[in-house]
């Protein structure tokens, strides 16, 4: 007898307090217990029925006793089919349906090259990001810093930026996935955020609802990451892959390093204008350049556009130089409202207070408490401190120096763009503190590419 079976026969098993109870002792949760539960997450069975707490329940104990990849595949799989699950037919000569997900850092705008990137080299980049949380920022935040530019289109136009430049980023929307939005708002406030399976099917599900044929991971390591300890970024790495594999979704993942700010700003509108001087050329910090052509080379293999790693990252330097990239990151934005001619007039808000954040002393910069970086950007205003916050496009910090920059006395380490003089001031006083000046031999350098998944990217 299967185990769905076993559960018609016994529906008791169905009921919310039994499966709460198999997972607090330590049990193994069957597949139909996991549909019951998404099922009462989005309504679908109302004599079975979650309320907050028996949800919050359920989150801890598989907080304490976690979730084998069947599991976690079963529920992923049952996220994802707890509403509209998106599929492409209409554009179905386009090109791989390919995507990228990062866990998130601190000035992390890597979404907004690689996806025109990606496109350029013969992808299609339907990308459903997300906002800001925590302490890092969030790439539909950041794209809203552009007049006009709309976060969730109508279908007919998203479909034509689609057409139009082969990619477009977007919000989830209120049909995809509907038991994540729900779970994950309880699991926010009930400390059951940290969970490898319950992160794994929130990403996956709205990665799988989005009709994905690929997907590369981009999993941040350090002190401004959500997961500060390799060991522990390489188990969410393999269990995500693993998890996607399991669901059919081709997926690999890097391991990238989050001790410093990525690139030279954070902030919303500060980043976009970063992305566009990078796409044009005009500038290009190293770290982040290396970053989004590890993953674009990734993502190229992984959709059959390059036939290895190598060739994929020529291919994506190539789209990058031509500017090919550069025109399709300006085609999407005119196709989703934003400005007609972005790479010269942008239209970005600038904060009234820009001041320079100097160096107390000679030496080198040798650490950054990227996480307090983050959190100061989030106190100006650029990231919310409660749910219903509105954001200041404006604010954040420009010209960050990078870790292992030679400084003398009173030389910008930075510059803090604010709304008020008293709100840069207090941003100085914590940026101070998250700045290390030192000698030159205290600064140990992290490797940017810190490892990968250790599964393959094929699905069984």
């Amino acid at each position: 007898m299967n185990e769905n079976a076993n559960m018609n026969a016994n529906p008791t098993q169905l009921l919310p307090a039994e499966i709460i109870r198999r997972k607090r002792d330590g049990g193994r949760l069957q597949t139909g217990q996991i549909q019951a539960f998404v099922d009462g997450l989005v309504g679908r069975n109302p004599g079975l029925a979650w309320g907050d707490a028996q949800v919050g329940a359920l989150a801890m104990a598989i907080v304490l006793q976690g979730m084998d990849d069947g599991e976690c595949v079963a529920l992923t799989r049952a996220m994802t089919h707890s509403g509209q699950v998106l599929n492409w037919h209409e554009l179905s000569d386009a090109g791989p349906v390919l995507d990228k997900h990062s866990t998130g850092g601190v000035g992390d705008k890597v979404s907004l090259m690689l996806a025109p990137i990606v496109a350029a080299c013969g992808g299609l980049v339907p990308m459903i990001s997300g906002r800001g949380l925590g302490h890092t920022g969030g790439t539909l935040d950041k794209l809203e810093a552009l007049p006009g530019y709309t976060v969730n289109p109508p279908r007919a136009q998203l479909l034509t930026a689609l057409r139009q430049a082969g990619f477009a980023i977007v919000g989830a929307g209120a049909e995809l996935a509907p038991a994540d939005k729900r779970l994950y708002a309880i699991r926010d406030v009930t400390a059951t955020v940290e969970s490898v399976p319950l992160i794994t099917a929130s990403i996956l599900s709205k990665k799988l609802a989005a009709g994905l044929q690929g997907l590369v991971l981009d999993v941040k390591v350090g002190n401004g990451a959500f997961m500060r300890r390799l060991a522990d970024a390489q188990t969410l790495t393999d269990t995500l892959v693993a998890v996607a594999q399991g669901a059919g979704l081709r997926a690999t993942a890097l391991l990238t390093d989050m001790n410093q700010v990525l690139g030279h700003s954070a902030g919303n509108a500060l980043e976009v204008a970063e992305a566009i001087d990078f796409l044009t050329g005009r500038a290009q910090d190293p770290r982040l350049l290396e970053v989004t052509l590890a993953l674009c080379a990734s993502l190229l293999h992984l959709g059959g556009l390059a036939d290895d790693e190598a060739t994929g990252r020529q291919m994506a330097q190539q789209a990058l130089d031509s500017g090919r990239a550069a025109e399709r990151f300006a085609q999407s934005v005119a196709a989703l409202g934003g400005p007609a001619d972005v790479l010269t007039k942008p239209g970005l808000p600038t904060a009234p207070v820009q001041q320079a954040l100097r160096a107390p002393r000679d030496g080198f910069l040798v650490a950054m408490d990227t996480r307090a970086v983050g959190l100061t950007v989030v106190g100006l205003g650029g990231g919310r401190q409660q749910a219903g916050d509105s954001l200041d496009p404006r604010v954040g910090l420009a010209q960050v120096l990078p870790l292992g920059s030679a400084v003398q006395a009173g030389q910008p380490l930075l510059q803090i763009h604010a709304a008020t003089e008293a709100a840069a001031q207090a941003a100085a006083q914590q940026l101070l503190a998250a700045l290390q000046i030192g000698d030159e031999a205290s600064y140990h350098a992290s490797p940017l590419l810190l490892g990968r998944s250790a599964a393959g990217a094929s699905p069984p």
